[in-house]
Protein backbone atom coordinates (compact mmCIF):
# COMPACT_ATOMS: atom_id res chain seq x y z
CA UNK A 1 0.00 0.00 0.00
CA UNK A 2 0.87 3.96 -0.51
CA UNK A 3 2.67 4.88 2.16
CA UNK A 4 1.49 8.57 1.92
CA UNK A 5 -2.04 7.05 1.89
CA UNK A 6 -1.23 5.00 5.32
CA UNK A 7 -0.45 8.38 6.76
CA UNK A 8 -2.98 10.20 6.02
CA UNK A 9 -5.15 11.13 9.23
CA UNK A 10 -8.27 13.45 10.26
CA UNK A 11 -9.14 16.51 12.03
CA UNK A 12 -10.33 14.06 14.99
CA UNK A 13 -8.86 12.37 18.27
CA UNK A 14 -9.54 9.13 17.40
CA UNK A 15 -9.45 7.86 21.29
CA UNK A 16 -12.43 10.72 21.62
CA UNK A 17 -14.23 8.61 18.36
CA UNK A 18 -13.95 5.89 19.36
CA UNK A 19 -15.18 6.11 22.79
CA UNK A 20 -17.98 8.73 21.44
CA UNK A 21 -16.75 10.92 23.89
CA UNK A 22 -17.52 13.87 20.87
CA UNK A 23 -19.67 12.22 18.19
CA UNK A 24 -23.00 11.14 18.96
CA UNK A 25 -23.32 6.82 19.00
CA UNK A 26 -25.79 8.10 15.54
CA UNK A 27 -22.87 9.43 13.55
CA UNK A 28 -20.72 6.21 14.30
CA UNK A 29 -20.98 2.93 12.61
CA UNK A 30 -18.43 0.42 13.56
CA UNK A 31 -17.75 -2.81 11.02
CA UNK A 32 -15.30 -5.57 11.96
CA UNK A 33 -14.70 -6.07 8.31
CA UNK A 34 -15.48 -5.18 5.36
CA UNK A 35 -19.35 -5.29 4.34
CA UNK A 36 -19.78 -2.74 0.71
CA UNK A 37 -23.40 -3.12 0.33
CA UNK A 38 -23.94 -2.09 4.00
CA UNK A 39 -21.25 0.64 4.16
CA UNK A 40 -22.47 1.93 1.31
CA UNK A 41 -25.77 2.69 1.92
CA UNK A 42 -24.50 4.29 5.68
CA UNK A 43 -22.49 6.35 3.25
CA UNK A 44 -25.49 7.86 1.65
CA UNK A 45 -27.17 8.13 4.83
CA UNK A 46 -24.79 10.21 6.32
CA UNK A 47 -24.32 12.44 3.16
CA UNK A 48 -27.85 13.29 3.30
CA UNK A 49 -27.32 14.19 6.81
CA UNK A 50 -31.27 14.61 7.18
CA UNK A 51 -31.08 16.27 10.60
CA UNK A 52 -27.78 18.47 9.88
CA UNK A 53 -25.97 16.85 12.02
CA UNK A 54 -22.54 16.97 10.23
CA UNK A 55 -22.46 13.50 8.82
CA UNK A 56 -20.98 10.75 10.68
CA UNK A 57 -18.03 8.06 10.58
CA UNK A 58 -17.69 4.75 9.18
CA UNK A 59 -14.71 2.57 11.48
CA UNK A 60 -14.04 -0.11 9.99
CA UNK A 61 -12.12 -3.22 11.59
CA UNK A 62 -13.70 -2.83 14.99
CA UNK A 63 -16.65 -5.14 15.76
CA UNK A 64 -19.94 -4.05 17.69
CA UNK A 65 -21.47 -5.60 20.64
CA UNK A 66 -25.06 -3.84 21.69
CA UNK A 67 -24.19 -0.55 20.52
CA UNK A 68 -20.57 -0.34 21.93
CA UNK A 69 -17.19 -1.05 20.10
CA UNK A 70 -15.36 -4.17 21.13
CA UNK A 71 -11.64 -3.62 22.13
CA UNK A 72 -9.06 -4.53 20.67
CA UNK A 73 -9.67 -4.21 17.46
CA UNK A 74 -10.07 -6.77 15.05
CA UNK A 75 -7.88 -4.89 12.32
CA UNK A 76 -7.16 -4.58 8.80
CA UNK A 77 -4.79 -6.09 6.80
CA UNK A 78 -2.14 -3.52 4.80
CA UNK A 79 -3.44 -5.17 1.50
CA UNK A 80 -7.36 -5.05 2.60
CA UNK A 81 -7.17 -1.72 2.98
CA UNK A 82 -5.47 -0.66 0.09
CA UNK A 83 -8.35 -2.52 -2.04
CA UNK A 84 -10.89 -1.42 0.47
CA UNK A 85 -10.18 2.06 -0.24
CA UNK A 86 -10.09 1.60 -4.47
CA UNK A 87 -13.52 0.28 -4.07
CA UNK A 88 -14.83 3.05 -2.06
CA UNK A 89 -13.48 5.26 -4.33
CA UNK A 90 -15.33 3.08 -7.63
CA UNK A 91 -18.29 2.71 -5.65
CA UNK A 92 -18.96 6.57 -4.84
CA UNK A 93 -18.63 6.83 -8.82
CA UNK A 94 -21.02 4.20 -9.41
CA UNK A 95 -23.08 3.23 -6.84
CA UNK A 96 -23.88 6.72 -5.46
CA UNK A 97 -25.83 9.50 -6.99
CA UNK A 98 -25.01 12.39 -7.14
CA UNK A 99 -21.57 10.88 -6.66
CA UNK A 100 -19.91 11.08 -3.59
CA UNK A 101 -16.33 10.31 -2.34
CA UNK A 102 -15.79 10.12 2.16
CA UNK A 103 -12.17 11.24 3.16
CA UNK A 104 -10.66 7.81 4.48
CA UNK A 105 -7.51 7.29 7.30
CA UNK A 106 -5.95 4.65 8.79
CA UNK A 107 -4.91 4.44 12.76
CA UNK A 108 -3.14 2.35 15.03
CA UNK A 109 -5.62 1.34 18.08
CA UNK A 110 -4.10 -1.28 20.38
CA UNK A 111 -1.63 -2.64 18.13
CA UNK A 112 -4.02 -2.88 15.04
CA UNK A 113 -4.64 -0.84 12.26
CA UNK A 114 -8.51 0.15 11.38
CA UNK A 115 -10.26 2.31 8.39
CA UNK A 116 -12.15 5.27 9.14
CA UNK A 117 -14.12 6.50 6.54
CA UNK A 118 -15.37 10.33 7.32
CA UNK A 119 -18.60 10.91 5.27
CA UNK A 120 -19.81 14.91 6.27
CA UNK A 121 -22.96 15.75 4.96
CA UNK A 122 -22.94 15.99 1.47
CA UNK A 123 -23.31 19.33 -1.07
CA UNK A 124 -25.81 18.33 -2.97
CA UNK A 125 -27.92 16.63 -1.71
CA UNK A 126 -30.41 14.09 -1.68
CA UNK A 127 -28.30 10.99 -2.29
CA UNK A 128 -29.53 7.72 -3.71
CA UNK A 129 -27.56 4.45 -3.53
CA UNK A 130 -27.99 1.52 -5.00
CA UNK A 131 -30.03 -1.15 -2.90
CA UNK A 132 -27.74 -4.33 -4.02
CA UNK A 133 -24.51 -4.44 -6.08
CA UNK A 134 -26.03 -6.08 -9.15
CA UNK A 135 -26.45 -5.02 -12.38
CA UNK A 136 -30.32 -4.67 -12.06
CA UNK A 137 -30.27 -3.10 -8.72
CA UNK A 138 -33.35 -0.35 -7.69
CA UNK A 139 -31.71 2.70 -6.06
CA UNK A 140 -32.88 4.29 -3.06
CA UNK A 141 -32.69 7.19 -0.66
CA UNK A 142 -31.10 6.04 2.77
CA UNK A 143 -30.98 8.25 5.78
CA UNK A 144 -30.25 7.42 9.67
CA UNK A 145 -32.84 6.67 12.44
CA UNK A 146 -30.70 6.54 15.50
CA UNK A 147 -28.00 4.38 15.27
CA UNK A 148 -29.60 2.41 11.82
CA UNK A 149 -29.22 3.30 8.29
CA UNK A 150 -32.61 2.71 6.93
CA UNK A 151 -34.51 3.54 3.40
CA UNK A 152 -36.56 7.04 3.45
CA UNK A 153 -39.67 6.61 2.81
CA UNK A 154 -43.34 8.17 3.23
CA UNK A 155 -43.12 11.70 4.53
CA UNK A 156 -39.07 11.50 5.61
CA UNK A 157 -38.28 10.55 1.86
CA UNK A 158 -40.60 14.18 0.67
CA UNK A 159 -38.84 15.87 3.51
CA UNK A 160 -35.62 14.60 2.28
CA UNK A 161 -36.33 15.55 -1.21
CA UNK A 162 -37.57 19.23 0.07
CA UNK A 163 -33.71 19.67 1.09
CA UNK A 164 -32.22 19.62 -2.15
CA UNK A 165 -29.37 22.06 -2.75
CA UNK A 166 -30.25 23.29 0.71
CA UNK A 167 -26.87 23.07 2.44
CA UNK A 168 -26.62 24.59 6.16
CA UNK A 169 -25.34 28.34 6.42
CA UNK A 170 -21.94 27.45 8.15
CA UNK A 171 -21.20 24.47 5.19
CA UNK A 172 -21.45 26.68 2.18
CA UNK A 173 -18.56 28.20 0.47
CA UNK A 174 -17.87 31.94 1.21
CA UNK A 175 -17.08 33.30 -2.83
CA UNK A 176 -15.84 36.48 -1.76
CA UNK A 177 -13.15 34.90 0.60
CA UNK A 178 -9.99 32.89 -0.98
CA UNK A 179 -7.54 30.50 1.02
CA UNK A 180 -5.41 33.33 2.20
CA UNK A 181 -8.35 34.28 4.76
CA UNK A 182 -7.77 30.91 6.61
CA UNK A 183 -5.12 31.21 9.35
CA UNK A 184 -2.80 27.96 9.34
CA UNK A 185 -2.01 29.16 12.91
CA UNK A 186 -5.53 28.50 13.90
CA UNK A 187 -6.31 25.48 12.21
CA UNK A 188 -3.00 23.43 13.84
CA UNK A 189 -4.02 24.89 17.23
CA UNK A 190 -7.48 23.81 16.70
CA UNK A 191 -6.26 20.58 16.08
CA UNK A 192 -3.27 20.66 18.90
CA UNK A 193 -6.43 21.31 21.65
CA UNK A 194 -8.39 18.29 20.31
CA UNK A 195 -5.10 15.68 20.13
CA UNK A 196 -5.42 15.06 16.43
CA UNK A 197 -2.68 13.31 14.81
CA UNK A 198 -3.54 15.35 11.84
CA UNK A 199 -1.64 18.07 13.69
CA UNK A 200 2.09 16.08 12.48
CA UNK A 201 1.02 16.46 8.76
CA UNK A 202 -0.11 20.11 9.09
CA UNK A 203 2.79 21.84 8.85
CA UNK A 204 3.87 20.14 5.36
CA UNK A 205 0.38 20.60 3.53
CA UNK A 206 -0.53 23.61 1.99
CA UNK A 207 -3.52 25.31 2.56
CA UNK A 208 -5.76 23.69 0.09
CA UNK A 209 -4.90 20.16 1.20
CA UNK A 210 -5.23 20.90 5.18
CA UNK A 211 -8.00 22.65 4.55
CA UNK A 212 -10.15 19.80 2.48
CA UNK A 213 -8.84 17.59 5.31
CA UNK A 214 -10.86 19.36 7.70
CA UNK A 215 -13.68 19.87 5.48
CA UNK A 216 -13.24 23.88 5.64
CA UNK A 217 -12.28 24.08 2.01
CA UNK A 218 -14.59 22.86 -0.97
CA UNK A 219 -15.35 23.18 -4.92
CA UNK A 220 -13.13 21.99 -7.32
CA UNK A 221 -9.24 22.46 -7.89
CA UNK A 222 -9.74 25.39 -10.35
CA UNK A 223 -12.13 27.31 -8.07
CA UNK A 224 -11.72 26.26 -4.27
CA UNK A 225 -13.55 28.72 -1.65
CA UNK A 226 -13.14 28.52 2.16
CA UNK A 227 -16.51 27.46 3.82
CA UNK A 228 -18.14 29.95 6.35
CA UNK A 229 -17.38 27.76 8.97
CA UNK A 230 -13.58 27.95 8.20
CA UNK A 231 -13.76 31.73 8.24
CA UNK A 232 -15.78 31.33 11.48
CA UNK A 233 -13.25 29.61 13.56
CA UNK A 234 -9.93 29.60 11.49
CA UNK A 235 -10.02 33.92 10.73
CA UNK A 236 -8.53 36.35 13.34
CA UNK A 237 -11.54 38.47 12.17
CA UNK A 238 -14.80 37.12 10.74
CA UNK A 239 -16.65 39.94 11.05
CA UNK A 240 -15.10 41.02 8.09
CA UNK A 241 -17.19 38.80 6.18
CA UNK A 242 -20.44 37.87 8.96
CA UNK A 243 -21.16 41.08 10.72
CA UNK A 244 -22.30 41.20 14.50
CA UNK A 245 -19.92 38.27 15.07
CA UNK A 246 -19.29 38.75 18.38
CA UNK A 247 -20.03 38.45 22.62
CA UNK A 248 -21.55 41.57 24.50
CA UNK A 249 -21.09 41.33 28.20
CA UNK A 250 -23.54 43.83 29.22
CA UNK A 251 -22.88 44.41 33.35
CA UNK A 252 -25.67 46.69 35.22
CA UNK A 253 -23.92 47.36 38.92
CA UNK A 254 -27.25 49.28 39.73
CA UNK A 255 -29.33 47.22 37.84
CA UNK A 256 -30.85 47.68 34.11
CA UNK A 257 -32.47 50.49 34.80
CA UNK A 258 -30.01 52.16 36.34
CA UNK A 259 -27.98 55.05 34.74
CA UNK A 260 -24.50 53.24 34.94
CA UNK A 261 -23.75 49.93 32.88
CA UNK A 262 -20.33 48.26 32.27
CA UNK A 263 -19.70 46.58 28.53
CA UNK A 264 -17.13 44.15 27.17
CA UNK A 265 -17.12 43.37 23.41
CA UNK A 266 -15.55 40.17 22.15
CA UNK A 267 -14.79 39.53 18.78
CA UNK A 268 -12.19 37.14 16.71
CA UNK A 269 -12.49 33.08 16.35
CA UNK A 270 -15.91 31.67 17.20
CA UNK A 271 -13.79 29.38 19.84
CA UNK A 272 -11.60 32.06 20.90
CA UNK A 273 -14.48 34.47 21.52
CA UNK A 274 -16.78 31.73 23.73
CA UNK A 275 -13.72 30.91 25.78
CA UNK A 276 -12.70 34.22 26.57
CA UNK A 277 -16.12 35.85 27.30
CA UNK A 278 -16.20 32.83 29.87
CA UNK A 279 -13.37 33.18 31.27
CA UNK A 280 -14.66 36.76 31.60
CA UNK A 281 -17.86 36.04 33.46
CA UNK A 282 -15.97 33.63 36.20
CA UNK A 283 -13.41 36.34 37.10
CA UNK A 284 -16.02 38.96 37.39
CA UNK A 285 -19.04 38.36 38.14
CA UNK A 286 -19.50 34.98 39.82
CA UNK A 287 -18.90 34.30 43.55
CA UNK A 288 -19.01 31.44 45.54
CA UNK A 289 -21.00 31.94 49.10
CA UNK A 290 -20.36 29.54 51.77
CA UNK A 291 -22.82 29.32 54.77
CA UNK A 292 -21.87 27.27 58.22
CA UNK A 293 -24.31 24.93 60.16
CA UNK A 294 -23.76 24.35 64.21
CA UNK A 295 -25.50 20.73 63.65
CA UNK A 296 -22.87 19.97 60.89
CA UNK A 297 -19.15 19.99 59.82
CA UNK A 298 -19.99 20.51 56.09
CA UNK A 299 -20.21 24.18 54.56
CA UNK A 300 -22.53 24.88 52.46
CA UNK A 301 -21.26 26.34 49.32
CA UNK A 302 -23.24 27.91 46.31
CA UNK A 303 -22.67 30.41 43.13
CA UNK A 304 -24.37 33.48 42.67
CA UNK A 305 -24.38 31.83 38.67
CA UNK A 306 -22.85 28.54 38.37
CA UNK A 307 -20.64 28.38 36.12
CA UNK A 308 -21.68 25.39 34.22
CA UNK A 309 -24.83 26.88 33.72
CA UNK A 310 -23.69 29.68 31.80
CA UNK A 311 -21.58 27.46 29.92
CA UNK A 312 -24.07 25.98 28.33
CA UNK A 313 -26.32 28.91 27.68
CA UNK A 314 -23.53 31.07 26.23
CA UNK A 315 -22.06 28.16 23.84
CA UNK A 316 -26.20 27.19 23.00
CA UNK A 317 -26.26 31.20 21.83
CA UNK A 318 -23.28 30.47 19.75
CA UNK A 319 -24.03 27.14 18.46
CA UNK A 320 -27.59 27.96 17.34
CA UNK A 321 -27.34 31.55 16.49
CA UNK A 322 -27.85 32.44 12.41
CA UNK A 323 -24.50 34.17 11.71
CA UNK A 324 -26.58 35.59 8.34
CA UNK A 325 -28.25 38.11 11.32
CA UNK A 326 -26.78 41.31 11.89
CA UNK A 327 -26.91 40.62 15.67
CA UNK A 328 -24.54 40.13 18.44
CA UNK A 329 -25.03 37.51 21.13
CA UNK A 330 -25.52 39.80 24.61
CA UNK A 331 -25.05 38.83 28.01
CA UNK A 332 -26.93 41.20 30.54
CA UNK A 333 -25.88 40.75 34.22
CA UNK A 334 -27.37 42.53 37.27
CA UNK A 335 -28.25 41.34 40.82
CA UNK A 336 -31.27 39.95 39.83
CA UNK A 337 -30.32 37.68 36.85
CA UNK A 338 -27.87 36.69 33.92
CA UNK A 339 -29.68 36.84 30.74
CA UNK A 340 -28.43 35.35 27.35
CA UNK A 341 -29.87 36.50 24.57
CA UNK A 342 -29.06 35.15 20.60
CA UNK A 343 -30.81 35.52 17.56
CA UNK A 344 -33.34 33.97 15.67
CA UNK A 345 -35.21 31.33 18.47
CA UNK A 346 -35.73 28.07 18.45
CA UNK A 347 -37.01 25.86 15.56
CA UNK A 348 -41.20 26.27 15.39
CA UNK A 349 -40.71 21.90 15.95
CA UNK A 350 -40.12 23.21 19.37
CA UNK A 351 -42.97 23.74 21.73
CA UNK A 352 -41.79 26.24 24.16
CA UNK A 353 -43.49 24.18 27.40
CA UNK A 354 -41.38 21.38 26.03
CA UNK A 355 -38.37 23.20 26.11
CA UNK A 356 -39.15 24.74 29.77
CA UNK A 357 -39.49 21.38 30.97
CA UNK A 358 -36.17 20.40 29.63
CA UNK A 359 -37.73 17.77 26.69
CA UNK A 360 -37.41 19.42 23.68
CA UNK A 361 -35.31 17.97 20.86
CA UNK A 362 -34.94 20.04 17.72
CA UNK A 363 -35.63 17.80 14.33
CA UNK A 364 -32.95 19.82 12.24
CA UNK A 365 -29.92 21.91 13.57
CA UNK A 366 -29.24 25.43 11.47
CA UNK A 367 -25.24 25.00 12.01
CA UNK A 368 -24.09 21.27 11.74
CA UNK A 369 -20.68 22.06 11.39
CA UNK A 370 -20.22 24.60 14.12
CA UNK A 371 -21.39 22.21 16.56
CA UNK A 372 -19.05 19.65 15.45
CA UNK A 373 -16.27 21.63 16.12
CA UNK A 374 -17.53 22.91 19.45
CA UNK A 375 -18.29 19.08 20.54
CA UNK A 376 -14.23 18.46 19.45
CA UNK A 377 -13.60 21.34 21.82
CA UNK A 378 -14.91 19.95 24.89
CA UNK A 379 -17.57 23.12 24.85
CA UNK A 380 -20.46 21.24 24.06
CA UNK A 381 -21.75 17.91 25.05
CA UNK A 382 -24.05 17.19 21.67
CA UNK A 383 -27.54 17.59 20.96
CA UNK A 384 -30.38 18.62 22.87
CA UNK A 385 -28.06 18.28 26.05
CA UNK A 386 -28.12 21.92 26.87
CA UNK A 387 -31.16 22.97 28.02
CA UNK A 388 -31.72 19.59 30.46
CA UNK A 389 -27.76 20.22 31.71
CA UNK A 390 -28.74 24.49 32.80
CA UNK A 391 -31.98 22.48 34.45
CA UNK A 392 -29.70 20.31 36.18
CA UNK A 393 -26.61 22.63 37.30
CA UNK A 394 -29.28 25.56 38.34
CA UNK A 395 -31.45 22.70 40.79
CA UNK A 396 -27.71 21.42 42.15
CA UNK A 397 -27.06 25.02 43.21
CA UNK A 398 -29.96 26.06 45.06
CA UNK A 399 -30.91 28.35 42.16
CA UNK A 400 -34.08 29.34 41.02
CA UNK A 401 -35.67 27.52 38.11
CA UNK A 402 -34.16 29.38 35.00
CA UNK A 403 -36.85 30.35 31.90
CA UNK A 404 -36.51 29.91 28.48
CA UNK A 405 -38.13 32.70 26.49
CA UNK A 406 -39.20 33.32 22.21
CA UNK A 407 -42.07 34.98 20.57
CA UNK A 408 -44.33 33.69 18.60
CA UNK A 409 -41.91 34.33 15.31
CA UNK A 410 -39.09 33.08 16.91
CA UNK A 411 -37.49 35.93 16.40
CA UNK A 412 -35.16 35.51 19.32
CA UNK A 413 -34.34 33.10 22.15
CA UNK A 414 -33.42 34.40 25.59
CA UNK A 415 -31.94 32.24 28.49
CA UNK A 416 -32.77 33.71 32.14
CA UNK A 417 -30.43 32.41 35.12
CA UNK A 418 -31.82 33.96 38.35
CA UNK A 419 -29.64 34.82 40.86
CA UNK A 420 -28.83 32.43 43.97
CA UNK A 421 -31.33 33.85 46.46
CA UNK A 422 -28.76 34.12 49.07
CA UNK A 423 -26.73 37.02 47.07
CA UNK A 424 -30.44 39.04 46.41
CA UNK A 425 -29.94 42.74 47.98
CA UNK A 426 -33.01 43.51 48.98
CA UNK A 427 -34.99 46.81 48.64
CA UNK A 428 -34.75 48.07 52.22
CA UNK A 429 -37.43 50.71 52.50
CA UNK A 430 -36.27 54.08 54.74
CA UNK A 431 -37.23 54.07 58.27
CA UNK A 432 -38.85 57.46 59.50
CA UNK A 433 -36.19 58.72 61.84
CA UNK A 434 -37.57 58.80 65.46
CA UNK A 435 -36.62 61.83 67.93
CA UNK A 436 -37.35 61.76 72.12
CA UNK A 437 -36.53 59.58 74.11
CA UNK A 438 -35.33 55.55 73.20
CA UNK A 439 -37.88 53.69 75.05
CA UNK A 440 -36.59 50.40 76.94
CA UNK A 441 -38.34 48.78 74.73
CA UNK A 442 -36.28 49.67 71.63
CA UNK A 443 -32.92 49.98 73.39
CA UNK A 444 -33.57 46.01 74.45
CA UNK A 445 -33.67 44.69 71.59
CA UNK A 446 -29.95 45.98 70.40
CA UNK A 447 -27.96 43.71 69.85
CA UNK A 448 -23.86 43.55 70.61
CA UNK A 449 -23.39 43.59 66.63
CA UNK A 450 -25.35 46.95 66.44
CA UNK A 451 -23.31 48.60 69.10
CA UNK A 452 -20.19 47.92 67.62
CA UNK A 453 -21.48 49.19 63.95
CA UNK A 454 -22.87 52.19 65.26
CA UNK A 455 -19.85 53.05 67.51
CA UNK A 456 -17.53 52.61 64.44
CA UNK A 457 -19.21 54.86 62.05
CA UNK A 458 -17.97 58.35 61.87
CA UNK A 459 -20.07 60.44 59.40
CA UNK A 460 -21.21 58.78 55.82
CA UNK A 461 -19.24 55.69 54.99
CA UNK A 462 -19.31 52.89 52.58
CA UNK A 463 -20.17 49.32 53.15
CA UNK A 464 -16.78 48.16 52.37
CA UNK A 465 -15.37 51.06 54.77
CA UNK A 466 -17.35 50.20 57.33
CA UNK A 467 -16.24 46.19 56.91
CA UNK A 468 -13.02 47.09 56.43
CA UNK A 469 -12.97 48.78 59.99
CA UNK A 470 -15.45 45.36 61.70
CA UNK A 471 -12.53 43.10 60.34
CA UNK A 472 -14.73 40.77 58.16
CA UNK A 473 -13.99 39.68 55.05
CA UNK A 474 -17.42 37.88 54.39
CA UNK A 475 -19.47 39.89 52.52
CA UNK A 476 -22.91 38.16 53.01
CA UNK A 477 -22.12 37.57 56.65
CA UNK A 478 -21.72 41.32 56.85
CA UNK A 479 -24.68 42.52 55.40
CA UNK A 480 -26.78 40.04 57.37
CA UNK A 481 -25.70 40.37 60.88
CA UNK A 482 -24.68 44.23 60.67
CA UNK A 483 -26.16 46.16 57.88
CA UNK A 484 -29.60 44.92 57.32
CA UNK A 485 -30.08 44.85 61.03
CA UNK A 486 -29.37 48.29 61.68
CA UNK A 487 -31.45 49.28 58.91
CA UNK A 488 -34.80 47.72 60.25
CA UNK A 489 -33.96 49.06 63.03
CA UNK A 490 -34.42 51.84 61.83
CA UNK A 491 -30.25 52.91 63.42
CA UNK A 492 -28.79 53.97 60.66
CA UNK A 493 -30.04 54.95 56.94
CA UNK A 494 -28.78 54.93 53.36
CA UNK A 495 -27.86 58.31 51.71
CA UNK A 496 -29.08 57.03 48.51
CA UNK A 497 -32.49 55.25 49.86
CA UNK A 498 -34.25 55.22 45.82
CA UNK A 499 -31.17 52.67 44.53
CA UNK A 500 -29.91 50.50 47.47
CA UNK A 501 -27.38 48.99 44.74
CA UNK A 502 -25.79 52.26 43.83
CA UNK A 503 -21.76 52.45 43.32
CA UNK A 504 -22.63 55.56 45.34
CA UNK A 505 -23.94 54.11 48.73
CA UNK A 506 -23.27 55.33 51.96
CA UNK A 507 -24.78 54.75 55.22
CA UNK A 508 -24.84 57.10 57.90
CA UNK A 509 -26.56 57.87 61.67
CA UNK A 510 -30.34 58.24 62.24
CA UNK A 511 -31.25 60.21 65.24
CA UNK A 512 -32.56 56.96 66.74
CA UNK A 513 -29.17 55.75 66.33
CA UNK A 514 -27.41 58.71 68.20
CA UNK A 515 -29.77 58.26 70.97
CA UNK A 516 -29.18 54.46 71.40
CA UNK A 517 -25.51 55.01 71.39
CA UNK A 518 -26.26 57.99 74.03
CA UNK A 519 -28.19 55.51 76.15
CA UNK A 520 -25.63 52.61 76.16
CA UNK A 521 -22.64 52.60 78.31
CA UNK A 522 -19.38 52.22 76.01
CA UNK A 523 -16.67 49.89 76.50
Amino acid sequence: MDKGTMTIKLPINIEDLLHRRTVESERIEYKEGWNPESILRTLCAFANDFHNLGGGYVVIGVAEQNGQPVMPPVGLLPEQIDAIQKEILNLGNAAIRPSYHPLTATYEVQGKTILVLWAPGGETRPYKAKTSLGNKADWAYYLRKHTSTVKASGEDERELLTLAATVPFDDRYRQNATLNDLSAYLMRDFLQDIGSELLTEARDLDMETLGRRMNVVGGPTEAVFPKNVGLLFFNEHPEQFFPATQIDVVYFPEGAGGDRFEEKIFKGPLARITQDALTYINNLYLKEGVIKHADRPEAERFWNFPLAAIEEAVVNAVYHRSYEIREPIEIRIDGNELVVLSFPGPDRSIRLEDLQAGKAVSRRYRNRRIGEFLKELDLTEGRSTGVPKILRVMRANGSPKPEFETDDERSYFLIRLPIHQAFVEPEIPTTPEVTGEVTGEVTGEVTDDMIRLLMLMEGEMTRRELQAKIGLKHDEHFRETYIKPALNAGFIAMTVPDKPQSRLQKYRLTDLGKQVLATKDKP
